[in-house]
């Protein structure tokens, strides 16, 4: 239990450190986020992506009075419910009424006090690096008081602003090897990430669940970011690890997902059973991570063309399916239960694969009734008509730009 002085030492503490910290590049989502009266805004994304600085962003753009309380810090280990009253004590006493809560989940029924805040007319910014954690706890004493949204490593578009680089094929093949974690493009050293990773498997995903055989989990990890872009079936993964059960594979994944860390895609399909029973498509939430952390003995350039691809339609959409029928297509977009968008991903174009890039992509415009279709390569440029439907090759750094 902390005392309500220890409590005001700590804002103090991190408001006089979280006001020093740079916010040199404006966030796209900053033009985007959603601010309503009584809602509180959750903001959620892996770690390290720029969440806090995000928060700076918004308090130094719309508010003059604000207090950032940031759930992490040592000086707060052990904090509980109970604490929650005395931090609202201090609040009322300071005379603010705009909040900023970084983390906040760790502490148990956090929504119950989140609630209270928003009766009593305060405006609450919530950010949290675990989905499910969120997401338990938004669907209880939150439900419809919240919006949503999800924040990733820096765009394509924020990293030529950050670098100061334009759009071209030399900057995208370098975004392509570093990726979009703030620290890292700043650095180029790869310790921040494979300690971000260490980060994200022993305290968010370990330590929270309890898991004794860490080992495991760490080498499936590994493992999927070595694989980018490939099909992943629990079933097959079973003896891979050591790990008997097929549950527990899902189990790992369901806890590497909420942590923001891999994401599996699912193959098309109009049937629930069905896209349950195929094999997924795996892809890290950044690219740097694969540079850093990735087995492979290649480079495997396709492959991180295609995850960077996947993630740059994730922030449009969260509904992304693969197509496979006779042929293969990477990507089908989807809004609003529609298709949108159908797209196939190869680093260079040639006579082995042109062919199967092509059918595949227009076997699922058909299917899904698109007249256009995009063929997303390294650098070449082309476009190609049949019957009423347009294929376009398109290079990556104008496609991302587009």
């Amino acid at each position: 239990m902390y005392r309500q002085e220890q409590i005001a030492l700590v804002i103090d503490a991190q408001q006089e450190s979280f006001f020093k910290k740079e916010d040199t590049l404006p966030r796209q989502a900053l033009t985007t986020i959603p601010i309503i009266d009584s809602f509180a805004t959750i903001i959620s994304g892996v770690r390290r992506c720029g969440k806090s600085t995000l928060l700076l962003q918004i308090i130094k753009q719309k508010y003059e009075n604000a207090i950032y309380f940031n759930f992490e810090d040592l000086r707060l280990v052990g904090f509980e419910t109970a604490d929650l009253t005395r931090l609202q004590q201090e609040v009322v006493k300071r005379e603010v009424n705009v909040l900023f809560f970084d983390e906040i989940q760790l502490v148990p029924k956090w929504e119950i006090f989140v609630h209270q805040l928003l009766r009593e007319g305060y405006t609450v910014f919530i950010t949290g690096s675990n989905a499910s954690l969120l997401s338990k706890e938004l669907g209880t004493h939150l439900t419809g008081r919240h919006i949503s949204i999800e924040m990733f490593p820096f765009s394509y578009a924020e990293y030529l602003g950050f670098t100061g680089k334009t759009a071209n094929v030399s900057s995208l093949q370098a975004y392509l090897t570093t990726g979009g974690f703030p620290e890292f493009v700043k650095t180029g050293q790869e310790l921040i990430l494979q300690s971000l990773m260490e980060d994200i498997l022993v305290r968010d995903i370990a330590v929270r669940h309890a898991l004794r055989d860490v080992e495991s989990l760490k080498q499936m990890a590994v493992y999927l970011i070595s694989n980018v872009g490939s099909l992943i079936s629990a079933n097959k993964l079973t003896d891979l690890f050591g790990i008997k059960s097929s549950a527990t594979i899902l189990e790992y994944f369901a806890w590497l997902k909420n942590a923001y860390l891999i994401e599996f895609m699912p193959m098309f399909s109009y049937s629930l059973k069905v896209q349950a029973r195929n094999p997924k498509k795996v892809y890290a939430i950044d690219t740097g991570l694969i540079t850093a952390t990735s087995t492979a003995f290649s480079e495997n350039t396709g492959h991180k063309l295609e995850n960077l691809i996947y993630l740059h339609l994730r922030r449009k959409s969260g509904k992304l399916y693969y197509y496979r029928d006779n042929g293969e297509c990477d990507f089908i977009r989807f809004e609003k239960g529609k298709a949108q968008e159908a797209l196939q991903v190869c680093f260079q174009i040639d006579d082995n694969n042109f062919k199967r890039e092509y059918n595949g992509l227009v076997e699922a415009m058909k299917f899904f009734n698109l007249t256009e279709g995009v063929i997303v390569t390294l650098d070449e440029k082309d476009q190609f008509k049949e019957e009423n439907l347009t294929i376009r090759l398109v290079p990556a750094h104008e496609y991302l730009m587009a």
